[in-house]
């Protein structure tokens, strides 16, 4: 069947390719997005040349280059250049971040490029180095490239065990909180990490309380040269960035003069950062030449793509060898907190894109095409990458209409390092650092918490923890946060919410459980039944137990629940549960409680009454009572 499409204005106002109902996939006729749908199971259908549905689960690039459409070929170009332009000024930046030579981030910049556009679900996502990874690497590898390149092959080795295993879940166990924590102090570190190159100081440490302290105390020390372009920079760099976000959409109908002025400014604001370090290389080049030099340059890079090996597994020091085992216990928890934090990263900005533009994402492939990625990246020295959220950005608004786009990146980046790293030698660090700055200030949230204020003042507790032990070491904060996280987590299970309430006149007693019953909440439920039902001044004939809100129980809460019923029992009360869920009610019949009485509702309980052990039933057609004296529980329980 013939598929319907049209042109209409996408994000920034690109043109984007809209397809019609019949189009394979399925996304919504006339919906905003993208025009390549999410590359679901069912993407394809049966019209993919592709007969096997578990290869295209696994090459998802099987789903969508069959119908691949000339008309996005343009869309895709415009925003591999686009993403392109920001990635190579950036990937320079963040090697320094890294604490490793310029052309390690150009040599992480573009195999994950390649290896996503086969394996990734995203057609917005696109990956390299970011700030948040490259400061990770900066804790865990030690300054060194060889630690580096094998932390990014062991870590692709992590990630693709996990996708193989659809491990995803475990990253739902990071909770907010602590991202945020975590993500707010590392703009925070990596920006004050840069104001060295801004001041054009040498020499300063890398821990954080010893840079602030240096940086003060050799605040005198500063390079005007290097202070006046840097501050020139961003101040250029905040400027194009307010401006893009005030950025009205051209329409189409619109004059041309008008459409070609938006497209320039369009153009302009996107491609800020590589403009500006053009500009900054101007100016130095223009200093060299007529003999003088006021500005700290990042010197030569090495021209050419790098060997594609094997990444070493030992390293030799003036010292002697470092074996491979040395170098894992080196990098110790890194092995665990590199790949989750990029794992959770990529997926987090899949997610994000994937709602906005109407598709869907298969998580367990991310994990594999990450896994993939690094693996493949440390065999040309790339240090671990991850999806970068404002590059992604830029390959969203571009318009970009499938992963196609990051071949058109991933060739821009090999062509700067055949031909342009000649010109590089003049790029000075102060405009690096201005970049730096300018992508990483967006990611402090002072406004998260206000919100977790307002919102639950406790989850400030991981938030805060996480935020101050990460100016301390990164990795004793994501682990802090995620151990308070964990504690307060098993508080809330260990300690559900009880409501107690009288019934009839005070002759029943209600107590509804607001969540599933786990064995650390027996006893808070034991203590908020006998506290009401055994203290009472007048004291109710019967308790109900309302299970409505409870979906699974496990063995120690039968037995709990046999215990408390026997305790009832030689008080003179009893006990019933009403409103039980299917797997709820076949645990508490396969154990046998002695005199279980269930009812199917509230309503009911409360009708017919509950029956103290031994006597008949009120309303049997509404209520079971077992006294069967078989039973899954410990000898003891039930006499």
């Amino acid at each position: 069947m013939g598929q319907s499409r049209r042109l209409r204005s996408g994000p920034g106002g690109a043109p984007r390719l809209e397809t019609g109902p019949e189009r394979c996939g399925g996304r919504r006729a006339g919906g905003s997005g993208a025009a390549m749908a999410a590359p679901g199971p069912r993407q394809c259908g049966g019209s993919c040349c592709c007969p096997c549905p578990a290869l295209r689960r696994r090459l998802p690039v099987l789903r969508w280059l069959p119908r691949y459409n000339p008309a996005w070929l343009r869309l895709d170009l415009v925003a591999g250049l686009s993403v392109g332009l920001t990635v190579v000024p950036q990937a320079l930046a963040y090697a320094e971040v890294a604490g490793l030579p310029p052309e390690y981030g150009l040599y992480s910049s573009f195999m994950g490029c390649f290896v996503y556009c086969f394996l990734g679900t995203a057609k917005d996502v696109t990956l390299g180095p970011t700030a948040i990874m490259s400061l990770l690497v900066s804790s865990y590898a030690f300054h060194e490239p060889v630690y580096a390149i094998l932390l990014t092959f062991l870590s692709g080795c992590i990630q693709l065990a996990m996708g193989l295993l659809h491990l995803g879940f475990l990253l739902d166990f990071i909770s907010c909180p602590v991202i945020k924590g975590f993500t707010s102090a590392a703009a925070i570190t990596i920006s004050f990490n840069q104001i060295k190159n801004i001041l054009g100081l040498r020499g300063i440490p890398r821990q954080f309380f010893l840079q602030v302290f240096e940086t003060l105390r050799r605040i005198g020390e500063t390079r005007a040269g290097d202070a006046v372009l840097g501050l020139a920079c961003l101040a250029v760099l905040a400027g194009l960035r307010a401006m893009k976000s005030c950025l009205p959409r051209a329409a189409h109908v619109e004059p041309l003069p008008v459409r070609v002025s938006y497209h320039i400014v369009w153009t302009t604001t996107t491609a800020r950062n590589a403009l500006v370090v053009l500009f900054a290389g101007l100016v130095a080049y223009s200093f060299q030449v007529m003999g003088s030099q006021p500005f700290t340059l990042i010197g030569s890079i090495p021209r050419g793509l790098p060997p594609f090996r094997l990444p070493r597994f030992s390293m030799t020091t003036p010292n002697g060898t470092i074996p491979f085992q040395s170098m894992v216990e080196d990098m110790g928890v890194g092995l665990a907190v590199v790949p989750l934090m990029g794992l959770l990263e990529t997926v987090a900005i899949a997610k994000a894109f994937a709602s906005q533009n109407d598709y869907r994402i298969d998580p367990n492939q991310e994990l594999l095409a990450m896994g993939f990625a690094n693996i493949l990246g440390s065999f040309v020295s790339s240090y671990p990458i991850t999806g970068s959220f404002g590059r992604t950005a830029v390959n969203a608004q571009s318009g970009v209409c499938t992963p196609a786009g990051g071949l058109v990146t991933g060739a821009l980046v090999l062509l700067s390092l055949v031909y342009l790293t000649s010109l590089f030698y003049y790029i000075p660090k102060a405009a690096l650092a201005a970049v730096i700055i300018s992508a990483v200030v967006p990611m402090f949230d002072a406004g998260i918490f206000r919100t977790l204020w307002r919102v639950k003042r406790l989850d400030l507790v991981p938030l805060c923890v996480t935020f101050l032990l990460c100016f301390w070491e990164i990795q004793y904060g994501i682990m802090a946060g995620m151990l308070v996280s964990g504690i307060l987590l098993l508080y809330s299970i260990a300690r559900p919410p009880v409501k107690v309430s009288e019934v009839l006149d005070g002759d029943m007693l209600l107590v509804q459980p607001w969540s599933s019953l786990h064995f650390p909440a027996v006893e808070c439920l034991r203590d908020a039944v006998c506290s009401h039902a055994l203290t009472a001044a007048s004291p109710p004939r019967s308790v109900i137990l309302d299970c409505c809100h409870i979906s699974s129980i496990d063995y120690t809460v039968v037995a709990g629940l046999a215990e408390l019923l026997q305790e009832l029992h030689k008080h003179g009360l009893s006990l019933a549960f009403c409103s039980l869920q299917d797997p709820v009610l076949q645990v508490l019949l396969s154990a046998g409680l002695e005199g279980f009485q269930h009812f199917p509702s509230q309503e009911e309980a409360e009708r017919c009454g509950v029956q103290p052990q031994g006597s008949g039933a009120a309303c049997s057609a509404s209520a079971s009572t077992s006294t069967s004296q078989s039973s899954l529980l410990p000898a003891g329980l039930i006499q």
